[in-house]
């Protein structure tokens, strides 16, 4: 019974560790594609202020944008430390231009938020999130449909890597760390 809950112990932990692995993956890559995208559409750049991701210009105005995958990305410190974090750069950038009109968003990738302003920022998810900073407001339907496809393939390949990796993982444990009877 106890090689039985060491195997599901340990494959419950391989599982936490590749999902979180997988979910930093794609979460800085989407990063880096809403950066490129803005780019390319407003100018904007990837900011050097300790956490913002995307700074850009539109109308006079200075957005600082905090890019995460989903709109349920965080627990109430995080949130907290995301709002510090706009109340830090407005200051940075207000030390060379007092008068500069700064807005903070919360930017997400993918999901909605029906409520949008928060106050101290806005949160934009999906595809208010690709409109507001590309300008397009088909880019999002543009982006999910080839994401998807291109998931399906790289969740194939995973499983048939990861099933023979977990097997070999689950041995190795099980030779190092069980009484053999």
């Amino acid at each position: 019974m106890t090689k039985f809950w060491n195997c599901i112990f340990h494959e419950g932990i391989t599982d936490a560790f590749l999902s979180s692995n997988e979910e930093t993956i794609f979460g800085d890559w989407l990063e880096r594609l809403a950066i490129f995208v803005n780019g390319k559409s407003f100018g904007g750049r990837k900011s050097g202020i300790e956490g913002i991701d995307l700074e850009f210009d539109s109308d006079n105005i200075r957005y600082i944008v905090s890019i995460k995958s989903g709109p349920n990305w965080g627990n109430s410190s995080q949130v907290k430390k995301m709002k510090a974090s706009f109340v830090s750069a407005k200051k940075t950038l207000r030390t060379s231009n007092s008068k500069m009109q700064i807005i903070a968003i919360n930017g997400c990738c993918y999901g909605k938020d029906n409520n949008p302003d928060k106050g101290d920022y806005f949160k934009y998810c999906g595809q208010r999130f690709w409109e507001f900073i590309s300008g397009n407001d088909n880019l999002f339907c543009e982006i999910i449909e080839p994401l998807g496809f291109e998931a399906k393939e790289r969740n194939d390949k995973f499983l048939e890597l990861y099933v023979p990796r977990l097997n070999l993982f689950t041995k190795e444990f099980i030779d190092e760390y069980t009484e053999r009877t």
